[in-house]
């Protein structure tokens, strides 16, 4: 019986070790048959196979990083970040999880999602790993400045050069950071390098648009942004900057064109810089006149963000354009249209003839006399000064103090200041005891409706 009983343990342990001999035979198997068929782009089998793995045990982390890799392929980053967590938090990398080439694809899955934190720890760890890759050092010095930390940024895109002179990103990301150092001799260095080693990187020649864009060499600027356009990665943002340069030269037609494109190649409608690209649009149409354009971008912006930099100040201000015909066209109209417009105001609101009428970059100029009924009598007529601005920023002081000193000159008896915003207290201040009469948005809204505009 004894003798049984030991045969019979034996056969149990036998039958237990086979199983397991056999599941642990069985399982590379089935790994490799799901990196098989992710090569093969059968992305839903290799899940398939994978999840089964993990049903019968959870805490098989090849399983899970397999499957991961399979979510990554099949683009179902949401679900491969999941699983690559689990990994990073609990497995023991070997041969079938190498931990270089998991902490890479990790890395990239963080910058997808823009954490920057847990991506930046990715990558340190990586230059421990790969103490010599270049690579890995170039994109720690990349989120450092991304986070603003200059001085770390520069310090690891030093080391990327020190492992490898030729990393022409790394001498761009370098000449990037000494220029915002105002270094910009040693910038300039960094970035002609950089082109040296490589003309047709085309990023390398955003860096340079930004040196000479800071240098105040527009078309220089224009140019290198033109060649950056070419790389996908910076193509909106060099779009973006080459608006930038032609509104600064005043191309404003130029300037539109660039930041339309910049809006068709934008990749996400929620991103900083389709944001700007929308925004910068908007200033285009606001100093061509065409406001309902410029109110449609910036409420195209509201939807992502309610308070993008000065925008709900725009559309407060330019409400009434809803409402108010006479405002809408006081504000839209051409310019010559916008001078017959000046000239009916005159006329209804202040009881003036225009003698002169010119047009303006802020608006409209008028030289007028008094309309009387007794315009037979050969007596010398009193001349006014009447100045017209549609512009949206409150009217300073220092612009009340040239229209009167324009006034005095052309030996006006009184000036109008009339603008479709308001005054500053400081002007007002000013216009107090002076031959000087200020015109805000209320009483010119009501002087276009009483001139039939």
């Amino acid at each position: 019986m004894i003798v049984f009983a030991v045969i019979l343990i034996l056969v149990v342990l036998i039958g237990f070790l086979g199983v397991f001999v056999i599941k642990s035979l069985a399982a590379p198997k089935k790994i490799d048959s799901i990196n098989r068929l992710i090569k093969q782009q059968k992305y839903s089998a290799a899940q398939k196979i994978a999840k089964s793995l993990i049903a019968k045990d959870p805490r098989d982390y090849h399983a899970h990083y397999y499957l991961g890799k399979a979510y990554l392929a099949d683009r179902k980053n949401e679900l491969a970040l999941m699983e690559f967590k689990t990994v990073a938090n609990n497995a023991l990398f070997d041969a079938q999880l190498p931990e270089a080439e998991f902490r890479k694809q990790l890395s990239q899955l963080y910058l997808k999602f823009n954490q920057l934190d847990d991506a930046l720890k990715e990558f340190l760890l990586l230059t421990k790993l790969e103490p010599t890759n270049a690579e890995n050092f170039y994109n720690c010095g990349k989120i450092y400045e991304q986070q603003n930390n200059a001085e770390n940024a520069l310090g690891f895109y030093q080391k990327a050069i020190k492992f490898n002179k030729k990393h022409i990103k790394a001498w761009s990301g370098m000449g990037m950071i000494l220029f915002r150092a105002k270094q910009f001799g040693e910038a300039k260095k960094a970035i002609d390098y950089a082109l040296k080693l490589s003309p047709e990187t085309f990023s390398t020649y955003y860096f340079l648009g930004k040196i000479l864009k800071e240098s105040k060499d527009y078309s220089g600027a224009v140019k290198a942004f033109e060649k950056a356009c070419r790389d996908p990665e910076y193509k909106q943002r060099a779009m973006l900057e080459r608006g930038s340069c032609y509104m600064m030269a005043g191309a404003i037609d130029n300037a539109q064109l660039e930041f339309e494109k910049a809006i068709k190649a934008s990749k996400d409608e929620k991103s900083q810089e389709t944001l700007y690209a929308r925004y910068f649009l908007a200033s285009c149409f606001e100093k061509n006149r065409k406001i309902d354009k410029a109110i449609e971008q910036w409420q195209l912006i509201t939807k992502v963000n309610h308070s993008f930099r000065d925008v709900p100040t725009k559309l407060s201000e330019y409400k009434d354009l809803q409402s108010n015909d006479s405002l809408k066209e006081f504000l839209t109209s051409s310019n010559s249209d916008f001078v017959e417009i000046c000239k009916k105001a005159s006329l209804a609101g202040f009881n003036m003839n225009a003698q002169t009428a010119e047009e303006t970059k802020w608006g409209c100029q008028i030289i007028a006399t008094e309309a009387k009924k007794d315009d037979w009598m050969n007596m010398r007529k009193q001349l006014f000064l009447l100045n017209f601005y549609r512009v949206t920023d409150p009217l300073e002081d220092a612009e009340v103090r040239r229209t009167l000193d324009f006034a005095k000159s052309k030996n006006c008896v009184k000036a109008y200041a009339c603008t479709s915003s308001e005054f500053t207290t400081s002007a007002i201040r000013f216009a107090e005891n002076r031959p000087i009469e200020l015109v805000s948005k209320e009483k010119l809204e009501s002087i276009l409706a009483k001139a039939g505009i």
